[in-house]
């Protein structure tokens, strides 16, 4: 499968935090070319590449596979449920929302919102929480309750569109489409090529705990060195110049007071070298990334903290460019197969 398959096919997989195993078995069925395909106690997936050689370096690849959603929380009358969020949801974003409830069988519903000439100027000003928002199913009450239970996961409707010069919109990509582009990058390595043995981890609960499944995921490999890909935030009009990157010229290479310093600029060398493009951020205390729990791991994990812009980043409409994809995909590969970095940190 080509890779602007694999990412819509990836992405719109239900992995809400929580139940990141719901699909488990359409993910195997996109997973070929792997010599060993794990699932740890708290539902990391953990693919491995081996090199063939005896005590190789061991390389980590950190993509978390959880996504943002939703989660029932009362039944009410007239077909409507009301939901608590699941990650960081901006309540301006979700009403007209198309969503799937995940209960006895799948449920197609729309996050309500009142038509415009019904508001007030104060209704205009407000957003409401999540909490307050109300999912119309249609269905009626007493069948509902037969078919949906409080706790039922709620994810955005899987809807892919491709726009112009090959971006992609749709929901799930933050941050699937870094684990669509990483098992791609390395499913195709000759084994001779590789510097080490890899590990790619698609890691759970990264969306609501720092923590999360990563921590198990560092312990379990106990890599040399780590990369940590993640999503970055894709610089549009009116955004910030400051904490954003451009679409379409590459990924982000992060500055940060939890980044290894060599491992960093080894890799911003080794895309120099590749004539891979690369963009330069900077988080000084923290990337926001599973790098904050990963770095701490055992007696400290070397990583380096790579992005790919995304634009409307939790939302049901995020865009990224195929050209940073590939861009990615290139790093990926030259991360993995590039011998100098191996001797240095194995």
């Amino acid at each position: 499968m080509e890779l602007r398959e694999l990412i819509p096919a990836m992405a719109g997989l239900m992995s809400i935090t929580g139940y990141e195993t719901y699909d488990a078995e359409r993910l195997t069925a996109l997973l070929q070319g792997f010599d060993e395909d794990i699932t740890d106690p708290v539902g990391n997936r953990i693919l491995v590449r081996r090199c063939g050689r005896e005590n190789a370096p061991k390389i980590l690849i950190d993509t978390h596979f959880d996504e943002i959603g939703l989660h029932v929380s009362d039944i009410r009358d007239g077909g409507f449920l009301k939901v608590e969020g699941v990650g960081g949801l901006d309540g301006r974003t979700l009403p007209s929302a198309d969503v799937r409830i995940y209960g006895k069988q799948v449920l197609e519903g729309v996050i309500a919102s009142t038509p415009p000439h019904l508001k007030n100027k104060d209704d205009e000003e407000k957003v409401k929480p999540v909490s307050e928002l109300l999912i119309d199913t249609g269905y009626p009450t007493e069948e509902l309750r037969e078919l949906v239970r409080i706790g039922t996961p709620v994810g955005f409707t899987p809807r892919y569109t491709w726009l112009q010069n090959d971006r992609l919109v749709g929901k799930g990509m933050d941050n699937k489409a870094c684990c669509a582009i990483a098992a791609h990058a390395l499913r195709d390595i000759p084994a001779a090529e590789l510097a080490g043995d890899v590990y790619l981890v698609f890691a759970v609960h990264e969306e609501t705990d720092r923590v999360g499944g990563t921590a198990v995921g560092g312990f379990s490999v106990e890599p040399d060195y780590a990369m940590v890909i993640d999503v970055n935030i894709g610089h549009a009009p009116g955004s910030k110049e400051i904490g954003t990157v451009e679409m379409g010229k590459g990924p982000s290479i992060c500055r940060s007071a939890i980044t290894d310093r060599r491992l960093t600029k080894m890799t911003e060398a080794l895309c120099e070298r590749g004539g891979i493009p690369w963009q330069r951020c900077v988080d000084a205390v923290s990337t926001g990334t599973d790098t904050v729990s990963l770095h701490l791991v055992g007696k400290g994990i070397p990583v380096v903290d790579v992005g790919l812009p995304l634009r409307a980043m939790h939302t049901y409409v995020e865009m990224l460019d195929m050209t940073d994809a590939e861009y990615l995909a290139a790093l990926v590969r030259a991360f993995v197969t590039d011998k100098e970095i191996g001797e240095v940190f194995a």
